[in-house]
């Protein structure tokens, strides 16, 4: 099964996506956004860039933890992903939102 996206709202109003592979796990998550059309922008551009190994940061916590953040042509970063035991298993969720970054499904949250 391929992965979605669901965008949402919390209850100020702000709107999230998150993408979810086809198990349904969540491998990344936007920041808040003020309207829904800009949240549905943040797809728009992870779906741009999600292909191109370049726009990923790869990032190590002071704890030992690894993660990454996804990052637009002009820097900003579009998504982040969970906390990873390894550098392994980030690189791992890096090639998931790869292959489903791509994917035009939305799910209303």
């Amino acid at each position: 099964m391929a992965g979605w996206y669901e965008l949402g709202s919390n209850d100020k109003g702000k709107f999230s996506f998150v993408l979810k592979a086809g198990n349904g796990e969540v491998i990344l998550r936007s920041e808040q956004y003020e309207t829904k059309a800009s949240a549905e922008n943040g797809i728009k551009s992870v779906q741009t860039n999600c292909g191109n190994d370049a726009r990923y940061d790869r990032k190590d916590a002071s704890d030992g933890r690894c993660y990454f953040n996804l990052k637009a042509g002009n820097h900003q970063v579009i998504g982040t992903s969970q906390m990873y035991k390894t550098a392994a298993g980030r690189d791992n969720g890096v090639e998931s939102v790869k292959t489903n970054g791509a994917s035009a499904t939305v799910k209303q949250g």
